[in-house]
């Protein structure tokens, strides 16, 4: 992991805290104290954990490191709210996350504080091992925007379940329904391209190293699949087709009786959609999402088409500005896309590809603790592109890789289709 940033005397580092932290703080204007301690399935975390587990972030990582003298909120935490990191010690079991009515929010909301004044005090002074200070710090913010986005999937799930099926806020902004551009693919030739993150700025160790990658040619879709083409797909009998799924896919669409993507449902033989503004009205040109690999595989195969290697998608994203739908813009939805060229390659939708997520060549996680982070996950799952309605655009550049098992599609997650030429 790599950070540009230095301590000493680093207003920018001082202010990058501060936002990072107060943006989480503002996600939970309006959640309840019930809504923030529930915990809705396994996969999800309720909203207080994720306060007090990026909170614990800073205090195991850095305080607890480079403060000799530090002493911990309270010494209960590091066991209440340790994610996976083994070789910090034992942790609460993440199936009962939801269990913790103790520490109250109140509590956490005071620890995020006195964690917060240490913290910027320690960046505010000079110290010997200001750099390593300053890469942890970067480290831990780039953790926070990623469990800001959680927060949000999460907290969407668990209202999901609820029958009155309320708005996570009244206020959130609801764009009209617009046109979506036709679907055309873009040619890519073959060649040598270099692959993953560049020295510039930050990125987690997953992205690197950089190396050389030979790719066919091949074409990529200008935009993600949409709700009207993927509602095509239901109709012509997807989700009942067996020879267009991989076999572990179908066996789950039928235990689980998939027959549209999460937070769809018919009322009075209209399709809607559950978000975090409500249920709604489908969109039938917003890019689908809350699919899973296996329904993005299937519907690839459906359309005579393929999801594409995630090294096809960067090559093809990284001369693309980095623009689009994301959490800063408080829409919290996917929205259609119209223009010429690759369209919404960042933002609305997580695009699944067809890549395992597995290490690059030459790949060593990094040292200690945090060497946790990436690493250890390279296995059965599968690699997400580009970022989501509920990223913060702050998260995201070319190289970075998101990734979840096949089966998961309760993210913000849809397609992209490739072809070879």
């Amino acid at each position: 992991m790599t950070s540009n940033l230095a301590i000493k005397n680093n207003d920018s580092l001082y202010r990058e805290y501060q936002y990072c932290r107060g943006v989480f703080n503002s996600l939970t204007q309006g959640l309840s104290a019930e809504d923030m301690v529930v915990q809705s399935m396994e996969d999800a975390s309720p909203a207080k954990w994720h306060l007090a587990h990026t909170t614990w972030f800073f205090e195991e990582f850095v305080l607890k490191r480079y403060q000799p003298d530090y002493l911990p909120v309270d010494p209960n935490y590091r066991y209440l709210f340790n994610s996976y990191y083994n070789s910090v010690g034992e942790r609460h079991a993440r199936p009962l996350r939801g269990m913790l009515t103790r520490p109250g929010l109140a509590e956490v909301q005071a620890y995020r504080e006195a964690v917060d004044a240490d913290i910027l005090t320690l960046v505010d002074q000079p110290h010997p091992r200001e750099q390593g200070i300053a890469d942890t710090i970067t480290v831990g913010l780039h953790h926070e925007m990623q469990h800001q986005e959680l927060l949000l999937t999460d907290i969407l799930h668990a209202l999901s379940i609820n029958p009155i099926k309320p708005a996570m806020r009244g206020e959130l902004q609801i764009p009209a329904n617009s046109p979506v551009a036709p679907l055309e693919f873009i040619r890519f030739d073959e060649g040598l391209y270099d692959i993953g993150a560049n020295q510039v700025g930050f990125s987690f160790d997953c992205e690197g190293p950089r190396h050389q990658c030979y790719l066919q040619g091949f074409c990529l879709a200008n935009r993600p699949v949409s709700n009207a083409e993927w509602l095509e797909f239901i109709n012509d009998g997807g989700y009942q087709t067996a020879n267009l799924w991989l076999s572990d896919g179908w066996a789950l669409c039928q235990s689980e009786q998939w027959t549209a993507p999460l937070y769809w449902q018919q009322q009075d033989g209209e399709w809607r959609q559950f978000g975090l503004h409500g249920l709604r009205p489908l969109d039938p040109g917003a890019p689908v999402c809350h699919i899973s690999y296996f329904e993005a595989d299937a519907y690839a195969q459906w359309a005579g088409a393929r999801l594409p290697w995630e090294q096809e998608w960067e090559v093809a994203a990284r001369e693309q500005p980095i623009t689009g739908n994301f959490q800063e813009d408080n829409c919290w939805r996917p929205l259609a896309g119209s223009g010429s060229g690759l369209l919404q390659l960042y933002g609305d939708v997580w695009e699944w590809t067809r890549s395992p997520y597995a290490p690059y060549p030459g790949f060593k996680p990094s040292a200690g603790a945090i060497g946790e982070y990436n690493g250890k996950f390279m296995c059965g799952q599968f690699v997400l592109r580009g970022g989501s309605c509920v990223t913060p655009i702050r998260q995201i550049r070319p190289s970075y890789r998101n990734f979840f098992y096949p089966h998961q599609r309760w993210q913000f997650s849809g397609l992209r289709l490739a072809n070879d030429i």
